[in-house]
């Protein structure tokens, strides 16, 4: 009788150690979509703020510079709800600015011009890397959460559920093109 109550107990002793194990690796998880949204967040916004800035530059032609400041302004000032569709908005207006080479070369040519447009580029080509990181952190925190022992045992707490952030990030031809 004393044996079978010292292996129950160290079976419930198993499995908690096991629970707090998953527990732990669920919140770690949660810790790394908080920061991976962080850093997204702050690349999205350093590509709206370049290009505000190269709109407000003078150098963009003013119908050119009027389609990039309203983007980059509503990106900006987006909601939560409504930041992807902001964000895909400013990716289309960046391309439709930059779809010519010889916009990207009339920014390069201006005073000051070439290190607006190195760092656009810049800013261009870290959103989507920033936005990959996120969703794969997303994508891994869902695959546990799904499993039956985090739901049976609530081992998620009151986190909300991930949600994966979609938008449309492909970046210019024209400014691509010249980084590589």
């Amino acid at each position: 009788m004393t044996s079978t109550l010292i292996w129950i107990a160290v079976a419930l002793f198993a499995i908690g150690l096991y629970l707090s194990w998953t527990a732990g690796r669920l919140d770690r998880l949660h810790a790394r979509i908080d920061a991976a949204r962080a850093a997204l967040d702050a690349q999205l916004l350093r590509r709206a703020s370049v290009a505000q800035e190269l709109a407000t530059s003078g150098v963009l032609d003013p119908a050119a510079s009027i389609v990039l400041y309203e983007a980059a302004h509503a990106a900006r000032q987006a909601e939560e709800e409504q930041r992807e569709v902001a964000e895909s908005e400013l990716s289309q207006a960046l391309r439709a600015v930059f779809a010519e080479t010889a916009q990207v070369e009339a920014v390069r040519e201006a005073p000051g011009g070439e290190a607006a447009a190195r760092e656009l580029t810049e800013a261009v080509r870290r959103v989507p890397m920033a936005r990959r990181f996120h969703n794969d952190a997303v994508r891994a925190a869902r695959a546990l959460r799904r499993h039956r022992k985090v739901r049976w045992f609530r081992l998620a707490g009151h986190a909300p559920f991930p949600l994966a952030f979609e938008m449309d990030d492909e970046p210019p031809t024209t400014l691509s093109e010249r980084a590589t």
